[in-house]
């Protein structure tokens, strides 16, 4: 764990250091988690480059690693290094002496790391009796990833070609999974590199997120509610969970220490909880969405300048140009996305475009951005689109209503996302009509309008934000994504959608933060019940269900000990660009080799528009064994077959075909033949 500890580290700083390009009056906290991400980024994304012109090694991990840190030489003038020094005494005076608010803060974020600890810790579970997953919905999701970092370390897949359909360019974003490669290849265990990535990421993404939220709603307490709003997300599955507690017999506490199933995701609900749904069954997500958050931040605060100011101006610090610098850093850090999380990308496309239609008066700002972001973004999408075998017909057609099947549009809503969209109503009237304090000093009557919200100039007991015609223009985007996302299908399987509608749900965030906020903040005690009231609702279902991760209530196993012995004799007795037939499931012991596999999970290929259909057949023929089995074998440059519990559970396998090739690797049921 100390080898990932380490990368994560030295990366996050020289992502620290990147934070004083686009960013000038940040809290030092929020440079840290930002630090973080962006450090990940780029070293995830430089050591693709490197590692394509001379495969994944040690030597190559650490020259990216040293490349990621050169932006600490941004400290080398005495001025920098005087803004850092600045900004970590006035984070040190915050935490100096003793009260109640210190400690609630720092509790805040304790409770957090608690739970990302303890959550991201059933991720994979190594026993002797194989691995398994505690996340209910990390079944398909656990062995698709180790593949990908196993086809990096051990079968030094580069170019890299798609490990569960050889032949094919791994368009998939994978840099989240190239991350946790690189310290496997430094020698730490693949478990502990992806349990110490997720967790920094999401505490990242809290911290991100609450500055994002209070940048729109200049409201400390809005900010820290949203957090808790994502990471506990749910609708009103928790009535449910009340039914099925009164109709047994069992007392609460038993109960609740072994729920039959989840509350968020299942045939009655289909919006999961954030955590068991996205952040631990798509670790790209986890890494995309706060990086999303810090170019949206960027955006915000670039839409809510003062009218006043010259167009292209940078909100950073003062440019030598009037090409604004900051804008063009963020947009290749946005240009970093398409192998990171494609779906952001696309986010950031619509949010971009509808404000250079809002805004076409900073069209300097936003034409130095998106420079920015074709710098990077083009390139990376012209190599993973050249060899994909991803059909880009099957991401769009219309489809209305996203996953509701027959049910009601509007009861399916409400059923999914409980308070969310009533509350987000009142909080869009809240933040746009409502009446507000002026903000005007006593001592200076002209009405003036406010710059972007700092936390220099911050207003812990007003709800209302001082931006309201901005701040409702800026939600248009995200609206727009809800509304399409309800009118077309963005992905080969529907439910994807879920990849935007995460971001619909992030940008309502603030107005309904904002709602609970304000309630909380009345004289009124019946308001002040309202708001728990509110947020309870909104909170319960997805605490269920993180509750029954994190209480290990689930172990689903995902391969026998068997299936990992194996896995390391072939590692060890087969050359790394061997091509393997095994049965087309998602625990195939074929994932655990890094090899590349004719072809392995239906759902995963679907779901990336892959058309499976040909080699699906023809994989059952060679394990039936008829007269096409040898040809078919040479047409997929197959060299070794797998025969093992999941083929033979496939039907019509003639294992008597396969006798006549050599025998590689033997444990218990687990043989690999040597056909070529």
């Amino acid at each position: 764990m100390l080898i990932s500890l380490l990368l994560v580290a030295i990366a996050a700083a020289g992502g620290f250091a990147i934070t004083y390009l686009i960013d000038d009056d940040a809290p030092f906290m929020w440079r840290l988690a930002a630090g973080n991400v962006i450090g990940s980024a780029v070293f995830g994304s430089i050591g693709f480059v490197v590692a394509l012109l001379f495969g994944l090694n040690p030597g190559v991990v650490l020259v990216a690693l040293a490349a990621a840190s050169l932006p600490l030489l941004l400290f080398y003038r005495k001025e920098e290094r005087n803004r850092v020094w600045q900004d970590w005494s006035r984070a040190k005076s915050r935490l100096q002496g003793g009260s109640t608010r210190k400690f609630g803060r720092f509790a805040y974020y304790a409770a957090f790391g608690f739970l990302f600890f303890f959550f991201f810790d059933r991720a994979m579970l190594e026993t002797a009796a194989g691995i398994f997953t505690g996340g209910s919905q990390n079944l398909g999701d656990l062995p698709f990833h180790l593949g990908a970092i196993f086809s990096f370390t051990d079968a030094n897949n580069f170019p890299p070609e798609n490990p569960s359909f050889a032949g094919a360019r791994f368009s998939y974003p994978f840099v989240a999974d190239l991350l946790s490669a690189y310290a496997v290849k430094l020698g730490a265990g693949v478990r502990d590199a992806m349990f110490v990535q997720n967790v920094t990421w999401a505490l990242s993404l809290v911290i991100v997120l609450e500055r994002f939220v209070f940048l729109l709603t200049n409201n400390r307490l809005a900010a820290r509610i949203a957090p808790v709003l994502l990471i506990l997300s749910g609708g009103l599955g928790f009535v449910w969970f009340l039914g099925d507690y009164w109709a047994q017999a069992k007392g609460f506490f038993n109960f609740i220490s072994a729920l039959p199933n989840d509350y968020t995701i299942s045939d009655n609900f289909r919006w999961g909880n954030s955590m068991v749904v996205l952040f631990m069954t798509q670790r790209s997500l986890l890494l995309g969405m706060p990086l999303t958050l810090i170019v949206l931040g960027y955006l915000w605060k670039v839409f809510a300048a003062e009218a006043t100011e010259a167009p292209g101006k940078t909100l950073s610090r003062p440019p030598h140009t009037r090409i604004p610098v900051s804008a063009v850093i963020t947009g290749i850090l946005a240009g970093l996305l398409p192998l990171i999380h494609l779906h952001s990308l696309a986010v950031l496309f619509v949010v971009g475009a509808f404000l250079l239609v809002l805004k076409p008066e900073r069209w300097l700002t936003w034409i130095a951005f998106a420079a920015g972001v074709g710098i990077i973004a083009v390139p990376e999408l012209l190599w993973s689109m050249s060899g994909s075998a991803s059909e880009t017909t099957k991401f769009f057609a219309w489809h209305f209503g996203w996953d509701k099947g027959e049910k009601n549009f509007f009861w399916f809503w409400f059923v999914n996302t409980g308070l969310v969209i009533p509350i987000l109503l009142a909080g869009l009237y809240l933040a746009g009509f409502a009446q507000s304090p002026k903000a005007v000093k006593k001592h200076d009557t002209r009405k003036k309008k406010k710059p972007a919200v700092s936390e220099k100039a911050q207003s812990d007991h007003s709800p209302l934000t001082v931006h309201r015609s901005e701040l409702l223009r800026f939600y248009l985007p995200f609206a727009f994504l809800f509304l399409v996302s309800n009118a077309a299908k963005l992905a080969p399987w529907e439910w994807d959608n879920i990849k935007v509608l995460i971001y619909w749900f992030v940008g309502s965030l603030p107005f309904i933060a904002l709602v609970i906020a304000w309630l909380w903040q009345r004289k009124e005690t019946w308001l002040k019940v309202a708001a728990v009231v509110c947020l309870i609702i909104l909170t319960a279902s997805g605490s269920l269900d993180v509750w029954r991760t994190i209480s290990g209530q689930i172990n689903y196993k995902v391969f026998d000990r068997d299936a990992v012995e194996i896995a390391d004799q072939v590692k060890l007795r087969t050359p790394t660009d061997a091509v393997f037939l095994n049965a087309p499931t998602y625990n195939t012991a074929a994932v655990l080799t890094g090899r590349q596999s004719v072809m392995r999970y239906p759902g995963h290929l679907n779901s990336h528009g892959i058309d499976y259909g040909t080699r699906e057949t023809d994989v059952k023929q060679i394990y039936q064994g008829g007269a096409t089995a040898a040809a078919l074998l040479e047409k997929y440059g197959i060299g070794y077959v797998l025969v093992s519990p999941e083929e033979r559970n496939l039907g019509g396998l003639n294992e008597q075909f396969f006798s006549r090739y050599p025998i590689t690797a033997e444990v218990g049921q687990y043989r690999v033949y040597k056909v070529k």
